[in-house]
């Protein structure tokens, strides 16, 4: 009997209409151009879902619970199990920036579950592009999840504020290895010359986060807590429990390297401060809070051991 493969095109049609058309389109880009990178490496990636409104969210979190009424109508269905925490507003694929994945089976009939060594490529897969993986989270490990939110709060968002991602897809012109179109972030590129020019970093100035450029960060940040601090550390760029415990509490107020340090490595895991400048203002500590609050820990915004063991860990 001959074995049948799903086709790509199945899964991206699939994905794009499970995704909706309240989609982010970066967000849309990334995640069909993730099913397509996996389908590469015979892994058959499907989206499951995307935008979701705000009745849709209150239809879920309704779920298992008893008297629950949003905008008027009750939502309340006791006859399935909880499924999220979230209230409306408080889910980014209600605003969407947040899509869910799951592996198909190779003739594409059935939807896999299991979180083994394919389910957590597609997520890397996926980091790669600049989503964040809920499987990282530390509180709660929401596996099929990744989102894009440009740093922003659910507040931000309520409020109007919509993020300015940028998309990691290669053109069809970088495809064909033409320069007609850069498509590196421009920040990123900026860090990375800061890097460069401050520490003698070794990395490519290309506009993409990667390990070469977080190990220029923990190496800058080392080579400060040396120069401020007065700690003995060796500047290998590794982040280990010396580093760990020689770092300071930096707040609101804060002005220099270190601050510089924290802002850009906010930035590249996705929580914007609205300034890398060197000066901790009220839209650092707003990204220091949420990402605190996404990796688990308390959410005080000020930046001590814990907080930077999660953003160079």
């Amino acid at each position: 009997m001959i074995k049948l493969t799903v086709k790509l095109k199945t899964l991206l049609d699939r994905s794009e209409k499970n995704m909706g058309s309240g989609i982010h389109p970066v967000v849309k880009e990334s995640a069909l151009e993730m099913v397509k990178q996996a389908y590469q490496e015979g892994i058959f990636v499907q989206i499951s879902a995307g935008y979701r409104s705000m009745e849709e969210q209150a239809k879920l979190y309704g779920q298992g619970r008893l008297g629950y009424n949003y905008g008027g109508k009750n939502y309340s269905d006791l006859s399935k199990p909880k499924v999220t925490n979230a209230m409306p507003g408080q889910s980014y694929h209600n605003y969407g920036l947040a899509i869910d994945y799951f592996i198909v089976s190779d003739d594409g009939k059935n939807a896999i579950w299991t979180v083994d060594a394919k389910w957590r490529r597609a997520a890397d897969i996926g980091k790669s592009l600049g989503f964040a993986w809920g499987g990282d989270w530390s509180s709660f490990k929401d596996y099929p999840h990744l989102d894009m939110t440009g740093g922003l709060t659910y507040s931000q968002l309520k409020a109007g504020t919509r993020p300015k991602l940028i998309s990691k897809v290669a053109s069809d012109d970088n495809v064909k290895n033409t320069p007609a179109k850069d498509t590196g972030n421009q920040t990123i590129k900026s860090i990375q010359r800061t890097l460069k020019s401050r520490y003698n970093a070794k990395i490519d100035v290309d506009g993409y986060y990667g390990p070469n450029t977080k190990k220029a960060l923990i190496k800058g940040f080392q080579t400060e807590l040396n120069k401020q601090y007065g700690a003995k550390i060796n500047l290998d760029g590794i982040w280990g429990p010396q580093t760990k415990a020689s770092s300071p509490n930096v707040r609101e107020g804060a002005k220099g390297n270190i601050t510089y340090i924290l802002q850009a490595t906010l930035y590249l895991e996705g929580r914007n401060p609205h300034g890398i400048d060197g000066i901790f203002g009220n839209g650092t500590e707003i990204a220091v809070k949420a990402f605190q609050r996404a990796k688990g820990i308390s959410a005080d915004g000020i930046a001590g051991e814990n907080t930077f063991a999660k953003l160079f860990g």
